[in-house]
């Protein structure tokens, strides 16, 4: 299992979903980033930072105006923060040409992580749905590496059209799952804290922020979930962190504009 040693005051956030659709969300991130550049010590974004992601050549080439700024924000954090990005269920598909772009790590997940507070394992979290099968067989698929190869390999304006036709299958499945399916399945929480020897667990990707309380075998365990940014469409606004240092690990709330 891959292991990473972040000391000092870390910062970590997930599931802002960057696009042309979120001026709102996009602004008050970017608000986030600015603060985490003078108060963090290093910053991993977990996954779902960009609502969808067609390959490393969209942004590289011409990116479109909101995708360009965003680079920028994400250049200037790296600038001065170390900064680690992780795959998550919408933008599987970034790679090293981005992150060197950005001055950048891509964070192979899951990951166990040597803190202030303790060893934590991070996950975007969608490894767990077990319960969503269908979910998992198409998590399967498209994370295979031929298959991967051969959609970046298909014209951008072809793979926009895909990507699009996808997101909206995914927003029609969702409307007719229940919520305990397309919540993390607590066996599979279990299983993984085992494998990683921890008893802290943190991940986003559900949408449901909140700190949970496990029997591990005996031992107490948590599991932390990070927030989702949403300044657009629903109301109240939310938006969100976990910071970990010397003190523990807390969920930090970004305040409505």
């Amino acid at each position: 299992m891959n292991k990473q040693a972040i000391p000092g005051t870390l910062w970590v956030a997930s599931d802002i979903h960057l696009g042309a659709a979120v001026p709102k969300t996009a602004s008050a991130f970017y608000s986030f980033l600015e603060r985490a550049r003078h108060e963090a010590d290093a910053l991993i974004l977990c996954g779902d930072i960009f609502d969808a992601w067609i390959g490393d050549d969209h942004a590289l080439r011409e990116p479109p105006d909101w995708l360009a700024r965003a680079m920028a924000e994400l250049r200037a954090t790296a600038h001065t923060t170390p900064l680690w990005l992780v795959h998550g269920n919408r933008d599987f598909l970034m790679g090293r040409a981005l992150a060197d772009a950005l001055g950048a790590r891509l964070l192979a997940t899951p990951a166990v992580l040597d803190t202030d507070a303790g060893p934590v394992l991070l996950a975007h979290g969608d490894e767990f749905c077990t319960d969503d099968l269908a979910y998992q067989r198409f998590r399967r698929i498209v994370h295979t590496p031929w298959i991967q190869r051969m959609f970046l390999g298909l014209p951008l304006r072809l793979r926009r059209m895909i990507a699009a036709r996808a997101r909206a299958r995914s927003r029609q499945s969702r409307s007719t799952k229940s919520m305990t399916i397309m919540d993390v399945n607590p066996a599979s929480v279990a299983q993984a804290l085992r494998a990683a020897g921890c008893t802290t667990l943190i991940h986003g990707h559900t949408h449901r922020p909140a700190v949970h309380t496990l029997d591990l075998d005996g031992q107490t365990a948590h599991r932390h979930v990070l927030p989702d940014w949403e300044f657009d469409h629903d109301a109240p606004a939310r938006g969100g962190w976990i910071a970990i240092d010397g003190q523990g690990i807390r969920i930090e709330r970004m305040p409505a504009a």
